[in-house]
């Protein structure tokens, strides 16, 4: 566990005790589990009833980066609402306790969720968990599963109509990542530009809107330990808005490395074990199961792909400025012309 940095125990016991109405909160151990690149994530435990610390209470408290970022990005208000909304519905979401929009309180908004127990994998699959290529399956079948539930949720029935703005979201996906991209350009990069001058020019038709995550993948979920097709909750919605659901297939495509292949982009190579479908099957799965037409699906990778290059500029920048603290950030821009080649490729050649 890291040092409770943007989260003083002092600060955050007190607050609970009241807001919660339970005096067990009064004192709180706070440990930061997930820092830098975007939100920060803390395991808020009390510490002052009967019995001491009591981890099994133990609650999610998240809260914007403590440096500066974009005025649009790490809106807790709207994460909160979201995941609240989603509370109904089949997708698997923690539920929100609280939110605080008072900055003098921990000097940016935040709020407080329950804590899901779960199986988290990042670059490698627990000793023991899905060990055979039929448990792989089922698991990357059960998140594209929940990616599809997700996109059949009805906005207006959670009380989400208004959160976003579907129509011409595409063409404004693109001009916001392209902003990002020169408001973090780290150096000139034209191919980059042309491919963000072809996204622009060549926009699809939206066939279906609904609630997009944003930037779901296998790492934003927590998984049942006892059924590895089960997700038991879905994390990390600040990206969350109306849209076009086909983004969020195209970003997962991001995530989703084959065995015996190199793109150049070192993300997780979970996907690349005996038993985890391709990107090709996973977009005939999420079809099967939503019934959407991915005629236009290499649009939709090519706009990830700019998308991630984009992102990882705004983190070499964050980095550069000192904003990064703790983060180990070395390699990151040198992953951005690989993914510009990648988008380039699904453009051109229509590879997923």
């Amino acid at each position: 566990m890291t040092a409770a940095v943007g989260a003083d125990p002092g600060v955050v016991g007190p607050y609970l005790a009241t807001v919660l109405a339970d005096e067990r909160w009064r004192e709180v151990d706070v440990d930061l589990i997930a820092a830098g690149m975007s939100n920060l994530t803390y395991v808020v435990t009390p510490t002052a009833g009967p019995g001491g610390r009591d981890d099994e209470a133990a609650v999610i408290l998240r809260r914007p980066p403590t440096g500066a970022v974009l005025a649009t990005a790490h809106d807790m208000a709207r994460e909160h609402r979201v995941v609240s909304a989603l509370g109904g519905t089949p997708v698997p979401v923690p539920r929100t306790l609280h939110l605080c929009t008072d900055t003098e309180v921990l000097g940016a908004p935040f709020y407080v969720m329950e804590r899901v127990v779960g199986v988290h994998v990042v670059d490698e699959l627990p000793a023991g968990y899905a060990e055979t290529p039929a448990e792989r399956r089922r698991l990357a079948e059960g998140l594209i599963d929940v990616l599809a539930d997700l996109h059949a949720v009805d906005p207006a029935a959670v009380g989400l109509s208004d959160f976003g703005r579907p129509e011409g979201f595409l063409a404004r996906q693109v001009r916001r990542w392209t902003t990002q991209w020169e408001a973090t350009r780290d150096r000139d990069r034209p191919e980059l530009d042309a491919l963000a001058a072809r996204l622009a020019a060549t926009v699809p038709d939206t066939r279906r809107t609904g609630i997009v995550h944003g930037d779901f993948r296998l790492d934003n979920c927590l998984l049942d330990p006892e059924v590895p097709g089960r997700v038991r909750a879905v994390l990390d919605w600040e990206m969350s808005t109306l849209g076009d659901p086909l983004t969020d297939l195209g970003m997962l495509f991001v995530y989703w490395p084959q065995a015996g292949e190199d793109r150049g982009v070192a993300l997780s190579p979970v996907t690349t074990l005996p038993g985890f479908p391709t990107r090709a099957e996973v977009a005939e799965h999420y079809a099967a199961r939503s019934g959407t037409d991915l005629g236009d699906l290499s649009w939709y990778a090519g706009f990830a792909y700019f998308k991630f290059a984009s992102i990882l500029a705004g983190i070499v920048a964050r980095s550069a400025a000192g904003a990064m603290a703790g983060k180990d950030t070395a390699g990151y821009a040198d992953k951005i012309d690989p993914c510009v080649r990648l988008g380039r490729a699904a453009l051109e050649d229509g590879a997923l």
